[in-house]
């Protein structure tokens, strides 16, 4: 149990008494149906709009100790299905152009609430990077008439040296173009926009390779791993049949001690400098099981994941 109360256990008053995962409307939302009215009066110059949307946390598990690479399987589809879900509603709802599903792990990160859980926005516009991505995917398209996803998949599976698991379903690597030193992308095998689309044995492997990738990172180093995670898919309006969903990892730390710091050139130019390797990363990951080497924390679900599948480039 927490030191200090915590709104998201059970016994709080602020959640059910019981539940596996549970969908909390953010206290401090960013967004909200209906908005509140802007605190200044834009014009053409400076324009500004109501804040509409939603905001939810998504809790992992009733356990304030436990976090993602610990849940069972079992418990990990819970969490993807209800994901699922949560996007068909937030997708059709009026107004509703982007739903952003991610998760903040760790202090490092800015992270001041430790029970597992994630959040989703609902956005009344399509984020500016996924745009741009959305952009390049629709050039790619138009050029040579094949998905720069597919493409990327293809060479990274051809190649094999930076891919750190895989299942059936799901390849998880260190990209070519990897900007934090252990980045790792998640891709579905076959051509998807969005979590709708997903069959039943996918979201399965779908749960099996996040487990296996959070699990590597908490074995690289020994330590419950920080990260941002972040689901990239389709707008919610429209047809894109380029686009293809994938995770993105974002871990801040470079090696067990030092941290990969944003500074002028990352945050005011854009120029990302990782001083490492792809191919180094990928292999330091690719050594590491998927398993927990540690004892399970008191609660936590089982956290035993068989490796036999996590492929050794």
């Amino acid at each position: 149990m927490p030191t200090e109360w915590c709104p998201f256990c059970p016994g709080s008053g602020r959640v059910p008494d019981r539940y596996d995962v549970h969908i909390y409307p953010n206290d401090f939302a960013a967004f909200s149906i209906p908005p509140p009215e802007p605190a200044i009066e834009g014009d053409a110059f400076y324009r500004v709009a109501p804040s509409y949307g939603r905001a939810d946390v998504v809790l992992y598990h009733p356990d304030h100790n436990t976090s993602l690479p610990e849940l069972s399987l079992g418990h990990l589809l819970l969490l993807v299905r209800l994901w699922r879900k949560r996007f068909v509603e937030l997708k059709n709802t009026p107004g509703i152009r982007y739903v952003l599903i991610f998760e903040n792990k760790g202090a490092v990160i800015g992270v001041t609430m430790p029970h597992p859980h994630g959040q989703i926005y609902a956005l009344p516009f399509i984020p500016p990077r996924l745009e741009k991505e959305l952009a390049a995917a629709r050039s790619y398209r138009r050029a040579h008439r094949r998905c720069v996803f597919c493409e990327v998949l293809k060479r990274e599976r051809r190649d094999g040296r930076r891919i750190i698991a895989e299942n059936a379903d799901f390849t998880a690597f260190v990209p070519f173009f990897a900007r934090w030193p252990f980045e790792v992308h998640v891709y579905p095998r076959r051509h998807v926009v969005s979590l709708e689309e997903f069959r039943p044995h996918e979201e399965t492997a779908f749960a099996e390779i996040l487990k296996w990738v959070t699990m590597k990172y908490d074995n690289l180093y020994g330590l419950s791993f920080p990260y941002m995670m972040l689901m990239h898919q389709a707008p919610t309006a429209g047809q894109f049949p380029y686009f293809h969903f994938h995770v993105e990892f974002y871990p801040p730390h470079r090696s067990r001690d030092k941290l990969k710091y944003l500074a002028s050139v990352e945050t005011g130019a854009g120029t990302f400098l990782n001083d490492s390797l792809a191919e180094e990363k990928s292999k330091e990951l690719a050594a590491v099981a998927p398993r927990r080497r540690v004892e399970v924390r008191r609660g936590a679900s089982n956290a035993h994941a068989s490796p036999h599948r996590s492929r050794r480039p």
